[in-house]
């Protein structure tokens, strides 16, 4: 199958499938030559090889696998939905506790994201989405690399994808900028990540409440963006992925949404920039994100289209 897109100066018209028939796949990174993503409801990782097609399970855990990232040394860490802990790989495959932040979290724990240094970010519901529950304010949780947990950041509305943009010279932050989407905030928040993995800030990178800004060429669209899955490209403007619309935007800091692509009947939940060039855009598709839904269907697909501009950031 492919998909259709609108015109736009950063890539070419049509999607790939390179993956169909999973449960629900969520945060997709780029690493090591292949496409890592967690598939919560089959309970795998996985790798695949955007060539061959060639899908490799890394990992499984009973508990909802979601946020992926790695330590210096290569470890793999994998954020533990159900049980809201954050699991490490160890050289012989064992998975075992990185640390457990059940105390942090007012709702399942969610993406991931990990500096250059070990210290990774991981951001939780702050409520029972699935419960009806009215949503409330959450926390972002730093856990640096021996396992030691604190708060990064406090006061986010459903902190979901998470990406750090690498300094921009000497004057830049030590760490690069943590930019993190506030699915129900409808924004992007950016936070200066210092050496020792602390957070300054916060401070508004991009309003998506009103659809933000387009640039010329775009169609006008007012629709409030609930940005979920986000990634960098070498340009310093963020890939997000909307849950609500089927659609992935280019945006860049500011709000200016300078580029779309559609996921036709498909919503889009994560994005990736990868590929042997780093110019291809990788989203993770559903039809919808209820867990019942997903645990009994297999429709949830990994998308593949040409960009102009390639992959950076964490």
């Amino acid at each position: 199958m492919e998909f259709r897109v609108s015109s736009g100066p950063a890539r070419a018209a049509q999607a790939a499938v390179l993956l169909d028939g999973r449960s629900f796949l969520e945060g997709p990174r780029w690493h090591d030559g292949r496409l890592w993503a967690s598939d919560q409801y089959l309970g795998e990782v996985i790798a695949l090889d955007p060539d061959s097609g060639a899908v490799e399970v890394m990992a499984r855990t009973v508990g909802q696998p979601a946020g992926l990232g790695w330590l210096p040394d290569g470890r793999l860490l994998i954020v533990s939905m159900a049980d809201r802990r954050l699991l490490r790989q160890e050289p012989d495959g064992d998975l075992v506790t990185h640390a457990d932040l059940s105390g942090y979290c007012g709702g399942p724990l969610n993406d991931l994201v990990v500096d250059a240094a070990g210290h990774a970010y991981a951001g939780n519901f702050g409520f029972d989405l699935m419960a009806g529950e009215p949503a409330r304010p959450t926390v972002l949780v730093r856990v640096d690399p021996d396992g030691t947990t604190s708060v990064a950041a406090k006061d986010l509305s459903f902190p979901n994808g998470a990406v750090i943009i690498p300094p921009a010279g000497p004057a830049g932050p030590a760490g690069g900028t943590l930019v993190v989407a506030e699915t129900f905030g409808h924004r992007l928040t950016a936070f200066d990540v210092a050496a020792d993995g602390a957070l300054g800030g916060p401070r508004l990178w991009a309003d998506l409440t009103d659809g933000a800004r387009r640039a010329p060429g775009l169609p006008a669209d007012d629709r409030p963006t609930a940005p979920d899955g986000v990634c960098a490209d070498a340009e310093g403007a963020l890939w997000v992925a909307d849950a609500f619309h089927n659609r992935v935007l280019r945006v860049r800091e500011g709000g200016e949404v300078v580029d779309e692509v559609s996921t036709g009947v498909e919503g889009a939940y994560a994005c990736a920039l990868g590929g042997g060039d780093g110019h291809t855009l990788f989203v993770c598709t559903a039809r919808s994100f209820v867990p019942e839904e997903r645990a009994a269907t297999r429709d949830s697909k990994v998308l593949a289209y040409r960009v102009g501009v390639p992959a950076a950031g964490r």
